[in-house]
């Protein structure tokens, strides 16, 4: 596997534009060949949400993104709902359709942004995991994109001042840095895969079947995505 940045110390703006396009050349063809009841499937990390939800939610926030709609409120609970309602008259190929447009555009504006909206990216790419795991189709928090999505995840800890780790992934030649390493506190330690540190990152529930250390940090301390 190609190994991930260790050090980022200067932020690569082409970077989130990169994760989305490496993610769309996968997940788009796996949503096109969905059968249209695919689409109704619940998606456990998203309580109350169908992969059209999730699909919906996606392909809107990108889309906001590209067009620069940033009103107050923007990307909150009660706004990604009415995102969602905004368009329940609309067919599946069009939401897809969406999200390939997304996918494809969000790059450049998230790069001018100086950093604000990196964590973006991220998030559409763990959405394409939690929708993965609700269609029973591999891939789910790896796959293709995962190099560009450790490094990015390094970038938004550290960016954020969150609380530092030292991982030690299975799967990943070298180890990472991640969060911001001030003195005032030791780094927690992970031992373990790729996918369940994402899956520790993004507050979704980690596979019983995946054997994994973590000592000197909380999994909840971890969650950069909230409750």
């Amino acid at each position: 596997m190609t190994t991930p940045a260790d050090v980022y110390d200067v932020r690569d703006p082409e970077l989130p534009g990169r994760l989305l396009v490496v993610e769309r050349d996968e997940w788009v063809p796996l949503l096109r060949a969905l059968d249209e009841r695919d689409f109704a499937l619940p998606v456990s990390a998203c309580p109350g949400w169908s992969v059209r939800d999730v699909l919906a939610h996606c392909s809107s926030a990108l889309v906001r993104v590209v067009e620069g709609r940033f009103e107050e409120g923007v990307f909150s609970p009660e706004a990604n709902e009415r995102d969602i309602a905004e368009r329940a008259d609309w067919s599946n190929a069009r939401i897809v359709d969406e999200l390939e447009r997304g996918m494809t555009e969000a790059g450049p504006a998230i790069a001018r942004a100086g950093g604000v909206l990196d964590q973006i990216a991220l998030g559409e790419w763990v959405h394409a995991g939690d929708v993965r795991v609700a269609l029973q189709a591999p891939g789910a928090y790896a796959g293709r994109g995962l190099p560009e999505a450790l490094t990015l995840l390094t970038a938004v800890t550290r960016a954020r001042g969150h609380v530092p780790l030292h991982a030690d992934l299975d799967d990943v030649d070298e180890p990472l840095k991640l969060g911001e390493a001030s003195g005032e506190r030791p780094p927690g330690r992970f031992i373990g895969d790729a996918a369940t540190l994402v899956r520790l990152y993004a507050g979704r529930e980690v596979d019983g079947g995946a054997g994994y250390e973590l000592a000197g940090v909380e999994a909840a301390e971890l969650n950069i995505f909230g409750g």
